[in-house]
């Protein structure tokens, strides 16, 4: 005669593995939500460029540390009736392509990264780092 089946315990391995497994991908999961997001990659370093000041006095602007992968509208230059920027000059770590539009629309121009730069002719409204 067979001996009939009996459902593990307690002290059965296989019981054992069967709720450990799910605990701790329960853990894991809560742990992976738990941790601060990493930080956005940044362009090390400063970008300026020329504006025009309201009285019409030449101003520079600047970014520090810009983050990459965004748009970045130049507050001096982004309303249409304010004179463009010029004269940018890259001195970050990442590439940076310059706008002629205030949300990176319009012509572009790329500086490349530690020195790029550009003349007074070089019209500018946003700018954003690769």
């Amino acid at each position: 005669m067979r001996r009939p089946h009996r459902a593990p315990t307690a002290g059965n391995g296989s019981l054992t593995l069967a709720l450990a497994l799910p605990l701790a991908l329960a853990l894991a999961s809560a742990l992976v939500l738990a941790l601060p997001a990493a930080p956005a990659h940044a362009a090390t370093g400063v970008f300026t460029y020329v504006y025009k000041d309201p009285y019409g006095g030449v101003r520079t602007g600047l970014l520090v540390d810009p983050p990459s992968g965004k748009c970045h509208p130049l507050p001096e230059a982004i309303q249409e009736y304010l004179p463009p920027a010029h004269s940018p000059h890259n001195g970050t770590s990442s590439t940076a392509t310059v706008f002629t539009g205030p949300d990176c629309t319009g012509d572009h121009f790329t500086l490349r990264p530690a020195g790029g730069h550009g003349s007074a002719r070089l019209k500018l409204r946003s700018v954003s780092f690769a």
